[in-house]
């Protein structure tokens, strides 16, 4: 939304907004009350979710926090609360591109230089398989692309490796 709302401010500078340039108002418009009632619903789940994603990636991978002997799932769990979080504001503001530009490539620097990708791209698919136990359809519509936003910015480059390496 403030994406939006800086570029109209910008491209409309001196003269009025046409219909066209204003139709991203109503679509946010017609969906505040949904995104306002995901963004309430993460926001009260927010351990839960978080402890159904870690349940399943030990199940899927018991040694991915395994880090040089050391056991790195605490710090996992900061990292996906606040991205979680972020994820959460940008379905709320509908604005998955500040979300992008303020967090995810920041992250995606500190990811790659620990070598997380794997254990990104495994956590956003999670994610998104428990979102289905905590959001409706109409929720999920909004909110998943938002996940794979994360999980392709965050773990996408072990899903290009292994696209290349099957194929």
């Amino acid at each position: 939304m403030f994406t939006n709302v800086q570029a109209l401010t910008q491209a409309t500078d001196g003269r009025y907004a046409s219909d066209q340039e204003l139709m991203f108002f109503q679509r946010y418009l017609s969906s505040v009350g949904i995104r306002l009632r995901a963004y309430q619903k993460i926001q009260g789940a927010e351990q839960q979710i978080i402890s159904q994603v870690l349940t399943r990636l030990k199940v899927q991978r018991p040694d991915i926090f395994l880090v040089g002997g050391q056991d790195l799932a605490a710090k996992w769990q900061r990292d996906t609360v606040r991205v979680l979080r972020y994820s959460a504001t940008a379905l709320l503001l509908d604005d998955s591109e500040r979300f992008k530009d303020t967090l995810l490539l920041w992250f995606q620097t500190i990811m790659r230089a620990f070598g997380a990708q794997e254990s990104c791209n495994l956590t956003y698919t999670a994610m998104q398989e428990v979102m289905a136990q905590h959001l409706n359809g109409e929720e999920l519509i909004l909110f998943l692309p938002i996940l794979e936003l994360s999980r392709m910015t965050l773990g996408g480059a072990i899903t290009t490796f292994c696209i290349t390496a099957e194929g």
